[in-house]
């Protein structure tokens, strides 16, 4: 029986591995887990090109994941652990599936969903930004800058 207790830390590592997957893929490097119960349901990058689909995004890989998983389609128990702020369309997907923390790494100034509102996010949903802000924030310059 496992009665270790994970951080945010450590599953915000575990989302930049999944970021430099994406990296190795030449996707913009943004990773996700879902985590429950202290264990990872669901472990995802972005995919847009390699799918050739703009909502590929690495939330939304994660949340069909997670509730094929459990089996349904509330992820009211579980957190989400994203490298770069939610656009509004992975946000508006937290809120129907009741997600009930996201956490992310670096915030997008530019199409993060804070840019809009914080009210995309279902009412009971905890907001945490900046856990290994560093780290997710140098990957996604490393990955721009080889593409200028």
């Amino acid at each position: 029986m496992n009665l270790t207790i994970f951080s945010d830390d450590y599953f915000m590592g575990e989302a930049l591995k999944e970021a430099r997957k994406a990296f190795d893929l030449d996707e913009v490097p943004v990773g996700a887990v879902i985590v429950c119960n202290n264990q990872i349901i669901a472990r995802a990058h972005n995919l847009t090109e390699q799918l050739n689909d703009v909502t590929a995004h690495a939330e939304m890989q994660a949340f069909t994941s997670a509730f094929n998983y459990l089996g349904g389609k509330y992820l009211k128990e579980c957190t989400l652990y994203v490298t770069l702020e939610p656009c509004v369309m992975c946000a508006g997907a937290s809120r129907w599936a009741q997600m009930g923390k996201v956490v992310a790494g670096a915030l997008d100034k530019k199409r993060g969903f804070t840019q809009t509102s914080l009210q995309i996010l279902h009412p009971k949903t905890k907001w945490i930004f900046g856990i290994r802000e560093k780290e997710c924030s140098e990957l996604l310059v490393e990955f721009f800058r080889k593409k200028r």
